[in-house]
């Protein structure tokens, strides 16, 4: 047992180490806080970068917030059905596309304009919409989030967060889907947007535009004759040769013969545009390698015997001969009229231009 004596020592002992604590922490605080009643601000501030960090995140996520987006249409108007091929390869454990066969999912082959929900003898899961067809404007959502879009789907495929793979993807869905084309893009609304303040530019130079016209009126009245008789000189000497360089553009598409509309109009098309008309030929075809994929390869097709790629396997009924730009015409415009029984899924090229743009784009490759 601890007499009186201990017991209080040990008591004070306690209440003197609580008390130097107290102290010390009473002094810690006045050396590193100062301030007034309600208010406390640090006396030494260390550093750490975080402000600086967040301030950048907040001015990059200004940028972002700045710049417009563009419209799913504008998207899936300029996307590429090639890199949709690489996408839908997510897709083809479950789904055929080629064929009209079903696997875990339903064939998507001619899936554009098709009644949502209305193959025969698949057991459908979800809340599908019980009316409508299936256009780029609802397989955006349901490819984006497919649970969202049909609660309740046994659809184990969690969805496509990037906007431009969706619309990739979309355009690779259209090329196996006869007669379905792509929407155009809405490029009038930028130029339309732009407008007023091209008027206000145009309204500001206009005095000083009035003054370098009236001097270029007078210098033009001195110099004009002079320049008449110029330009005759050049035109009478520049005529023939622009015109033997269409003749013999006109021959080279003609293939040697009479020339006929369609060739006259390849002679005179535009490769950029053909290149463009191109992208919905390149999930299937490739025009810069001889390399067969869905479709045989269409490297130095103008002239090339028809049906003659080694280790390509073709369908439906061919008729023999060479390809001429008059004979890529009449397949082009509907290659199953053209081979009655061809496996192709592709409808055909409505536009002539677009179709003589295109031939010219594959001549302009072998040269």
């Amino acid at each position: 047992m601890l007499d009186t004596m201990t017991f209080t020592k040990v008591l004070g002992g306690f209440c003197g180490a609580l008390l130097i604590f107290l102290l010390g922490t009473w002094a810690a605080e006045s050396l590193y806080r100062v301030g007034t009643y309600g208010e406390e601000t640090a006396a030494y501030v260390i550093d750490t970068g975080e402000e600086e960090a967040a301030a950048e995140t907040e001015t990059a996520d200004a940028e972002e917030v700045a710049e417009p987006e563009t419209p799913f249409v504008q998207l899936v108007a300029q996307a590429d059905a090639s890199a949709g091929e690489s996408v839908w390869r997510q897709c083809a454990a479950c789904h055929a596309i080629e064929e009209e066969r079903n696997g875990v999912g339903p064939h998507l082959n001619g899936l554009i304009g098709r009644e949502i929900a209305s193959i025969d003898g698949f057991r459908y899961s979800g809340a599908l919409p019980e009316e409508g067809a299936w256009t780029w404007e609802n397989l955006d959502p349901w490819l984006e989030a497919p649970r969202e879009f049909a609660s309740g789907t046994s659809m184990a495929y969690g969805g496509l967060a990037d906007a431009e793979d969706r619309a990739n993807l979309i355009a690779y869905l259209y090329s196996y889907t006869e007669g379905a084309e792509l929407p155009e893009a809405e490029a009038a609304a930028a130029p339309a947007e732009e407008a007023p303040a091209t008027e206000e530019a145009a309204t500001e130079e206009a005095p000083a535009a009035e003054e370098t016209e009236m001097a270029a009126v007078e210098t033009e009245t001195v110099t004009e004759e002079a320049a008449t008789e110029e330009a005759a000189t050049e035109e009478t000497t520049d005529e023939a040769p622009a015109e033997t360089e269409m003749a013999a553009a006109a021959d080279d598409a003609s293939g040697g013969g009479e020339m006929s509309e369609f060739a006259q109009a390849v002679a005179n098309g535009d490769v950029d545009n053909g290149a463009s008309v191109f992208r919905q030929c390149q999930a299937c075809h490739v025009a810069d390698q001889e390399q067969n994929r869905v479709g045989p390869h269409l490297v130095g097709i103008i002239g090339r015997e028809i049906g003659s790629v080694e280790g390509f396997r073709y369908s439906g009924a061919l008729p023999e001969g060479e390809w001429t730009v008059d004979e890529m015409n009449a397949w082009l415009e509907a290659p199953r009229d053209y081979a009655p029984g061809t496996t192709m899924a592709y409808a055909g090229l409505r536009d002539m231009q677009d179709r003589a743009d295109l031939v010219a784009w594959l001549k302009s490759l072998e040269n």
